[in-house]
């Protein structure tokens, strides 16, 4: 997750897509450069240890753009494809 989350602060589209399960990936991701990612809380993490095939991360994700603050809340799946850990989606 913090990984992923340094790809987004510096941008690095193709990093993203690398660790997204094959199965929702995207065929590309435009980022927007003028978010400018600072801070990244994590809230909860179930399973995703070094035994586990799948995990979740709550997370709080903060930024700035055109001057205002903003937020990104989200409970992210993760599963462990031919060894790497994949984003998997966002549960609702």
């Amino acid at each position: 997750m913090r990984s992923r989350y340094t790809a987004f602060v510096t941008g690095d589209a193709d990093y993203l897509l690398s660790t997204w399960h094959p199965s929702t990936r995207p065929a590309d991701l435009e980022l927007d450069p003028s978010i400018r990612w600072y801070r990244l809380d994590i809230m909860r993490i179930e399973r995703g240890g070094p035994l586990d095939h799948d995990g979740i991360v709550e997370f709080a994700a903060y930024y700035r753009h055109d001057g205002e603050r903003g937020e990104q809340r989200e409970v992210s799946r993760f599963d462990r494809t031919d060894g790497r850990w994949r984003y998997v989606d966002a549960v609702s």
